[in-house]
């Protein structure tokens, strides 16, 4: 009996001790935590933040309460500042682009090969298999905790001047790119004079016509109404992707109980299956609702067959190679194969 009494009381105490570890921890929580988007709801990428918090905040019975903050707001718009600003405990939750974070980290820069990945299919063996776990040590190693993938979609280039089909008919023509030295390298071997500003000032720029084109994913093109501003000419040529990353800081991180942790990850991780999904709405079905919705508003839309796109993906190969010793050769060669081999 005494025995037994011994036990009793160890057990009592060890739960004891539990609770009191859980209850100090859960005293160090904040009272709200900061997630910075570059996009807000409704658009998909907004959405895939707003799905995570609210899943966080069923999931932990609201000791985690997540505050969204699109456009960037919290480091004044400017997008490639947001991963320094999150490893730094500014911001304590983001689902941040590839691109943006790619100055920081250069395997990032992988997604933005011009032409590596083909479709989805492609897109998924990526950031589903052992490449992805490979950028997910990356941004681990570079100071922040990544959760799961999510997806802002294939870009696509749009202008106001004509239909392309070539890159001759790119020559000269002012394309609005984001900050990163891929994007203009690529860009620039297609013959086009690619210009670097935010999405802030390429709309006026593109409604005077200071600007001729731009590329994004399809579901901005016509959420954002861009046959109003001039771009009536689409090409359909997925010369790039941009996953999403769901990351927490790393402070922030160890702040939390292991369960919490453990209840984060998994909202991140069915937050970005859902995303993944509304980023390809439109886009995936047969008839290509997206696409009908533009020719409906006035645009002009050009499919490239395989022969032309081939075209694009030769002018462009010397900023691969240039681009895939920056990344990493290892990296790259072993992205070719995960993708070669979702082709079979």
């Amino acid at each position: 009996m005494k025995f037994r009494r011994t036990l009793l009381g160890l057990a009592m105490a060890a739960t004891a001790l539990a609770f009191t570890q859980g209850a100090i921890a859960q005293s160090n929580y904040k009272a709200e935590y900061k997630m910075s988007l570059v996009l807000g709801p409704p658009t998909p990428w907004g959405m895939s933040g707003k799905i995570w918090a609210d899943l966080v905040k069923e999931r932990t019975q609201g000791r985690i309460n997540i505050k969204l903050y699109p456009g960037v707001s919290l480091i004044q718009g400017d997008q490639t500042r947001e991963f320094s600003a999150l490893r730094q405990g500014v911001i304590d939750m983001a689902v941040g682009s590839t691109i943006n974070w790619s100055p920081q980290i250069k395997e990032l820069n992988l997604f933005s090969l011009p032409f590596l990945t083909p479709d989805y299919a492609g897109l998924d063996a990526l950031t589903q298999g052992d490449v992805g776990k490979k950028i997910f040590a990356a941004v681990d190693k570079a100071g922040a905790m990544p959760l799961a993938w999510s997806e802002n979609g294939f870009r696509e280039l749009t202008n106001s001047k004509k239909a392309i089909r070539t890159p001759v008919d790119l020559k000269g023509m002012k394309i609005r790119v984001v900050g990163s030295p891929l994007f203009s390298d690529t860009f620039t071997a297609l013959g086009a004079n690619p210009t670097q500003m935010s999405w802030a000032d390429a709309q006026p720029a593109l409604a005077s016509g200071a600007v001729d084109g731009q590329e994004n994913p399809m579901y901005l093109y016509t959420m954002l109404k861009m046959h109003t501003v001039g771009q009536k000419y689409i090409t359909t040529w997925g010369y790039m992707a941009d996953p999403l990353i769901y990351v927490v800081n790393k402070d922030v991180w160890n702040s939390w109980t292991p369960a919490d942790r453990e209840i984060v990850k998994q909202a991140a991780i069915d937050a970005g299956k859902q995303g993944i999904a509304l980023s390809r709405k439109g886009l995936v079905e047969a008839d290509k609702p997206l696409m009908k919705e533009a020719a409906a508003n006035g645009a002009t839309v050009v499919n490239l067959t395989a022969a032309e796109r081939e075209a694009f993906v030769k002018a462009t190969r010397p900023v691969y190679a240039k681009w895939k010793n920056t990344i990493g050769a290892d990296l790259v060669n072993a992205a070719e194969k995960a993708i070669a081999g979702s082709r079979k």
